[in-house]
Formats: C-alpha cells, structure tokens, sequence
C-alpha cells in the first residue's frame, strides 16, 4: 500500500500519533528491560535508613530498600540463646535471585543468589557468640555496573560481628536491576523459595 498509496500511507501513520498521544503513550520508549531501572515516582520522600521487624508480613520489592548497585550496610541486633541459634536474619528475594543474612552452625553466612545462576556464599571466621549481639554486612562497590549486558556493579562484601570484621569475599557480578520480582523482602525468616540451598 506505502507504494501505490502514498496519501493513504501519511494518513494513517498521522492517525497514529493523534491516537498515541490522546492516550498517553507517547513517547516511545524501545529500552525494554532497561526501563526497570528508571526511578518511579514515590510517595515518601528519599531515605537513607530502613528499619524492618521480624514477624511481619513480607515488604514487596518495589518498597523495600533498594541495594542493587550501590554501597550499603545491613545491621541486625538479635538475641542468641544458649547454646546458640540458627536461621535467616535477613532475606530478600528467591530462587531466581536475591540475598539471605543467615546463622548456621554457629557461624554468620552472607549467601547472594545472582539470578539464579551464580551462587556466591560469605562467611564468618568467628562462631557468633550467646547473647545480644549486633550482625552487619556491609557492601562496596568496586566497579561501574554493565546493565546493558546484565550485570550489577562488582563489590566487596564483608561480614561483622560486634563490630569486628569476621569475614570477606569479592562479587563478581550483581543482580542489575530488580531483586525479587515475585518475592519481597523477610526479617527473620524466607518463606519463599530459599535464596541458597543452605
């Protein structure tokens, strides 16, 4: 028709447009996944600190703190029984990609799951002690992320346990752009599909 009907071929590519901007979809935006990492208008002004609680409901990812390609720390103050404890402080995503603080035998294990096809596990030198203590682990990045090419910034990760440096591991390579696309944020727990097989 673009050949034989050139004055019908203007019209409709005109028509087009009239339609896409009446409803809204203008402009055209042809970056796909790219899109994701666009900032979304939020309601709540901009924070530096999260505090989350044990026993509440799961935090969509979309709301909860947001960690990907960028340095950060996570702290938590728990109670260790006698005897000790084991479990997951921290979670944050699943199977298809994300992050678990977690106690096991005694020791403090940092486990990062990038989607779901590198497992990369840190963990502590130092048998975490009974009583009330404070977990960190605190991230810094080391190099730019190459999302075009799916991959999140590169970093260090290192593991605390009152304040003193416990254990430390390289990251490659990072989830780059939304961790926990079906499943969300967990204090004390991952009741989802387990970041680690641990």
């Amino acid at each position: 028709m673009a050949g034989s009907n050139r004055d019908k071929l203007i019209e409709m590519i005109a028509l087009w447009y009239t339609e896409a901007g009446k409803y809204k979809v203008l402009p055209i935006d042809s970056r796909l996944t790219l899109r994701l990492d666009d900032p979304r208008p939020q309601i709540t002004k901009d924070r530096k600190k999260y505090i989350y609680y044990p026993g509440t409901s799961v935090v969509p990812g979309k709301v909860a703190a947001n960690v990907l390609n960028r340095p950060h720390s996570i702290t938590a103050h728990v109670e260790i029984p006698k005897g000790g404890a084991e479990g997951v402080v921290v979670s944050h995503g699943g199977k298809p990609g994300g992050y678990s603080l977690y106690i096991k035998d005694k020791k403090l294990h940092y486990a990062y799951n990038y989607v779901g096809s590198k497992h990369f596990l840190i963990s502590s030198t130092k048998e975490v002690p009974e009583g009330a203590i404070e977990l960190r682990f605190e991230f810094e990045p080391t190099a730019k992320p190459d999302v075009i090419k799916g991959k999140g910034t590169p970093g260090r990760g290192q593991l605390y346990i009152n304040g003193k440096l416990v254990g430390e591991e390289n990251l490659p390579v990072t989830i780059p752009l939304d961790i926990g696309i079906t499943e969300g944020l967990e204090c004390g727990r991952d009741s989802g599909s387990g970041v680690t097989a641990e």
